[in-house]
């Protein structure tokens, strides 16, 4: 699998970008993929598009850059923060978290409370997101200095990256600047592919997949696969996704069916080159793979990532060994696409292409 720098995922797991507020990330990310792509440009939702020119087949890998995180809905008399949700957010996950308010001149910090916390009050029932605000110090006229104004984004804070195993990476926005790490690496690896490759790193997936309904509809691949992480169970008496055990598949979510020529190839794949793969089917969550695959005539879509514990939280847990699988199987897809998953759209579009010559 050759060496990996992690440094790379320790920076972007430190940028905040919430849903919405993608423009730190993306900036990042564009400066990376420079080196390796021929074509990079920005759509109008704010996704960014790195395009290898190459022959048939087009292949779509997508990673989301946004993280989950919260927006000001309300600033009481007393200074109190009301927020809502960018994204699935437990409430007991934030409690008691930092977090960075987007302001004009600079982040404004805060903690998130509770009244309970807040008078020494014994918590009787989990609170509602709705009854958790940020404490700032700060009077509504001193938030107004700072331009801190109902809309404004606020991101939750963690930045530890190492737990005792040194095989595991831990912290906020593993889902997904994995994927996104994955795919950088993963361009370095493909940069004398023939084929024709479009890394798209999506905007606003915790909120809706939007960003990968527009990219997808712009760029119109005839396969794809959304680069992405899922939960793991391995705490559970009868676990099915175990973080270290291998790279993760999505056969079915809650809302969508994972294209079962792709999910084969990558089964077969990983047999093959005796790479560990799991298989998920889930009863909760989608990627942007099913908005990929709803585009125009619809695209043959799968999902692969990996599993972390605490996902959508402050402390997620990954491993590393997990990582690198995940990037040695899609540059072996990518390196020899399946085009029997594909090749009846190709060559009836060669075949009118042709005929437009004549």
């Amino acid at each position: 699998m050759g060496k990996t720098n992690f440094d790379m995922l320790h920076e972007l797991m430190d940028i905040e970008a919430v849903s919405g507020n993608e423009g730190p990330v993306r900036e990042y990310i564009h400066e990376k993929m420079k080196p390796y792509v021929d074509v990079i440009s920005i759509d109008k939702m704010g996704d960014l598009i790195c395009h290898k020119k190459g022959r048939k087949p087009s292949i779509m890998l997508a990673g989301h850059m946004d993280e989950i995180g919260l927006m000001v809905k309300r600033i009481e008399k007393n200074g109190k923060i009301y927020v809502s949700a960018l994204g699935g957010i437990n409430s007991i996950n934030i409690i008691g978290q930092t977090v960075s308010i987007l302001g004009s001149v600079g982040p404004v910090k805060g903690i998130m409370s509770t009244k309970e916390i807040n008078n020494d009050y014994e918590m009787e029932q989990i609170p509602d997101i709705n009854d958790v605000f940020v404490d700032t110090g700060l009077t509504p006229k001193e938030l107004q200095k700072r331009n801190v104004y109902v809309g404004s984004y606020l991101s939750l804070e963690k930045t530890d990256h190492t737990i005792g195993n040194p095989d595991y990476i831990a912290g906020k926005a593993l889902d997904d600047r994995i994927g996104c790490f994955m795919l950088i690496e993963l361009a370095k690896k493909l940069q004398k592919s023939p084929y024709d490759i479009y890394y798209v790193f999506t905007v606003q997936e915790e909120v809706g997949l939007y960003g990968a309904k527009v990219s997808t509809y712009t760029i119109d691949p005839d396969l794809a696969v959304a680069v992405d992480v899922s939960n793991s169970n391995d705490m559970n008496d009868e676990p099915t996704k175990i973080v270290g055990e291998g790279p993760v598949i999505t056969m079915k979510d809650d809302e969508m069916i994972g294209n079962t020529c792709l999910n084969n190839y990558f089964k077969e794949i990983a047999r093959k080159n005796k790479v560990p793969l799991q298989l998920e089917v889930s009863n909760f969550g989608t990627t942007d793979a099913l908005a990929i695959s709803l585009s125009k005539g619809g695209v043959p879509t799968t999902a692969l990532g990996v599993c972390l514990r605490n996902i959508h939280t402050t402390h997620s847990i990954a491993s590393k060994k997990d990582i690198l699988h995940c990037i040695d199987l899609l540059e072996k897809f990518c390196q020899k696409p399946p085009l029997h998953c594909v090749e009846s759209e190709i060559e009836e579009e060669t075949t009118r292409a042709q005929k437009k010559k004549k």
